[in-house]
């Protein structure tokens, strides 16, 4: 019964982790919706991907879409974005982002 409880609790816990870390750049990077960009110059999109399930546990999907979300502002930067918009919803650990550049667009 302990080694079942032991097994419950580290699956938890490793559910729970965040390993992604934003740049000091993409701390910048704003996330909005699309109607905030409409004068803003889109400039590309992004695909991003993470495990989702960790030794066959799902992770905390607020987690896993804070992630997501640091990925796409991460991947911004590279594009000389300013701005993230949502372009599709997490299937199995993946979403899409358009990029956009609005300050000075």
């Amino acid at each position: 019964m302990r080694k079942y409880i032991l097994i419950i609790l580290l699956g938890t816990t490793l559910t729970s982790c965040t390993w992604v870390e934003p740049t000091p750049e993409s701390k910048k990077v704003r996330l909005l919706s699309m109607d905030e960009v409409k004068s803003c110059k889109k400039i590309g999109q992004t695909i991003v991907s993470l495990k989702d399930k960790i030794a066959g546990f799902n992770r905390n999907q607020e987690k896993v879409q804070k992630e997501l979300e640091i990925l796409a502002q991460n991947a911004a930067v590279n594009l000389n974005g300013d701005t993230v918009v949502k372009a599709s919803e997490v299937k199995d650990g993946k979403q899409t982002f358009q990029v956009y550049r609005c300050i000075n667009a």
